[in-house]
């Protein structure tokens, strides 16, 4: 089934940990890498007081149930070195997230899809829009229409 997943890093080179990320996702079993979004630098969600946002979005086809996907996720985040932040938010070498999973709907105290802030962050939803411009978000729209709304404000495309 198809799924997305976002990413982003603000720390120890961004290009670069987004590109390590691409590879593991790539190298995930029960998981196919069907698209890569291209690169956004992003202003800050939470605190400004950190660097910009390197944020892409990638296409899988996978066997995986939701939780094994998201465990799977989360796995690939400590091997390439993420910290918890201490602030929400704050920087963080890699960040991946569960944005869908084929048309399921989710809401779990520890799982929530599609990802609840999906439909407003236009760093999420531009590079979404390069993989998957006509992909139903459930109850919500397709995702060239939701990123229109959302904007590109503190969106620039990165140089490749």
């Amino acid at each position: 089934m198809p799924a997305y997943v976002a990413l982003g890093s603000n720390l120890d080179d961004p290009p670069r940990q987004i590109a390590a990320a691409f590879d593991r996702l790539a190298a995930l079993e029960g998981c196919r890498l069907v698209a890569r979004s291209r690169l956004y630098r992003t202003a800050p969600l939470g605190p400004q007081d950190q660097p910009e946002f390197v944020n892409a979005a990638a296409g899988l086809l996978t066997v995986l149930a939701p939780r094994d996907l998201l465990r799977a996720l989360k796995n690939i985040e400590a091997e390439l070195g993420r910290a918890q932040p201490v602030v929400r938010w704050g920087p963080r070498r890699i960040d991946l997230d569960l944005l869908l999973l084929d048309d399921l709907r989710i809401a779990e105290p520890d799982l929530t899809i599609p990802h609840p802030g999906l439909t407003r962050r236009n760093f999420v939803l531009y590079p979404l829009r390069d993989i998957a411009p006509e992909l139903l978000v459930p109850g919500e729209g397709r995702v060239d229409v939701l990123a229109a709304r959302a904007g590109s404000a503190g969106l620039a495309l990165l140089e490749q």
